[in-house]
């Protein structure tokens, strides 16, 4: 006899971290994932990897997976083709079929990285049950086969022109005179709700979960699943987040911050957590770790009572650094994020150099300058734009201001190669805060 899971925990969980936002029915619901279930998230292929904004829902089926149900990834091949009008104040790029292709594949890293393979000690060595093995599907599987009388007659007559326009990413691109929105555009809420019944009549996938501006393309799955097919299917949302300041959350200086390390290092992805605000870094906590929500709550009191320490930010770091990128990774990060604090950077690897110093100033030398008889330490802070003058860098060096690769220099010494770290780099600091990378060109072999 298949074990009861315990659904009313699960759900009260969920809604304790602020998650549940919206559900099609949540009393039937709990009832509903009494037994173990097959539950989807879809993403769009529109790029070769996902935002950290992704990582809610991405979580979230991880959450379904370690309380005792199939966690199934739904890849938009099909839909990736057309392009989600939601958030979206002008038409979509469209892309190619082999684009589409090879951002699945590259997506798919993610997935694998943070679902595995779903065994019991990918997860937990503690769970009662069996971990249910991540599935992934792709909607171009079902969607292209579709002919367009099909598409008309048994997808098209269930849904109601008048419910369509006034959804919110519709009715906001008509207002538009300018913009507008296209057929293509238009229709993309009945392929995603097409997708829900699919898997529901093929798959016995009977849950689907998104962020709250996927609300109303759920509740149209959930419906043509009902009308089609006579079967009662769910949905739920999570709140979309956002930042305590108004900004958008995974929205850096730099740029959006990428789940995969070829867009986002891994040094670049536990700064991202490390630099969460006070303000925010509970809600963080609460939506990202796996931690239970009494061990977060003790740990945001911890935080509150001495947030100098950024306790919660450096546990947050870790955690989610690790869970993307692996231990390794986490620990090198650690360790680079430490050696920037301390100014302790003469062991930091060559990449490393490069992804913690690549937004200070740089400089570059000649090599023969420097295998020579060196450059002077009070000409390479002028060149470095660390000192405007000789008798101001004179002065920086000694009043004990300057260090070169992490150690203090109170001598107007030359600087010679065997001081470059890895044959390439010199790595002045002045004061505390400002760095800047002398960068030797490469040496002639």
């Amino acid at each position: 006899m298949t074990k009861e899971l315990n659904a009313g925990a699960f759900l009260q969980d969920l809604e304790r971290r602020g998650l549940l936002h919206q559900a099609t029915d949540r009393q039937a619901l709990e009832t509903h994932l009494k037994e173990s279930r097959s539950v989807y998230a879809g993403f769009d292929a529109t790029k070769d990897s996902l935002t950290i904004g992704n990582l809610v829902s991405i979580m979230m089926l991880r959450r379904f997976q370690k309380a005792g149900h199939e966690p199934v990834v739904l890849m938009g091949g099909g839909t990736g083709l057309i392009g989600d009008p939601s958030g979206k104040d002008a038409e979509r790029q469209l892309l190619t079929r082999e684009g589409v292709q090879k951002n699945v594949e590259g997506q798919a890293r993610i997935f694998a990285q943070i679902l595995g393979k779903g065994e019991k000690d990918d997860l937990s060595a503690e769970t009662p049950f069996v971990q249910r093995p991540s599935r992934t599907v792709n909607n171009q599987d079902w969607i292209e086969g579709i002919s367009y009388i099909d598409a008309l007659r048994d997808i098209g007559k269930h849904f109601s022109v008048n419910m369509m326009m006034q959804k919110d990413s519709v009715k906001s691109r008509l207002e538009s005179r300018e913009r507008g929105i296209s057929y293509t555009e238009f229709s993309y809420m009945i392929l995603q709700a097409y997708d829900f019944s699919h898997l529901a009549d093929n798959s016995a996938v009977t849950v689907q979960i998104g962020g709250s501006d996927q609300w109303g393309n759920i509740v149209a799955g959930v419906d043509l699943t009902r009308r089609r097919f006579n079967q009662t299917v769910f949905g739920l949302t999570t709140p979309l987040l956002t930042k305590s300041d108004g900004g958008k959350f995974g929205k850096t200086e730099d740029g959006a911050i990428w789940l995969t390390a070829d867009r986002t290092s891994a040094y670049a992805f536990y700064q991202f957590w490390l630099n969460a605000s006070d303000e925010d870094v509970a809600t963080f906590l609460k939506f990202f770790s796996e931690e239970s929500m009494d061990e977060i709550e003790s740990l945001i009191e911890r935080h509150q009572e001495n947030p100098g320490a950024r306790e919660a930010q450096k546990h947050l770091a870790k955690e989610m650094t690790e869970l993307l990128h692996g231990r390794p990774k986490m620990e090198e990060a650690q360790r680079a994020s430490v050696a920037l604090f301390t100014g302790d950077v003469g062991d930091l690897s060559a990449e490393l150099i490069d992804d913690v110093f690549g937004a200070a100033p740089k400089t570059e030398l000649s090599r023969a300058a420097i295998e020579g008889s060196g450059i002077p330490l009070v000409e390479l802070l002028i060149e470095a734009g660390a000192a405007k003058s000789k008798r101001e860098a004179r002065q920086f060096i000694s009043s004990g201001a300057v260090s070169l690769n992490g150690e203090k220099v109170k001598e107007e010494v030359d600087i010679q190669a065997d001081k470059l770290l890895h044959d390439e780099y010199l790595l002045l600091r002045r004061g505390k805060k400002n760095w800047y990378v002398l960068k030797v060109e490469a040496s002639q072999s």
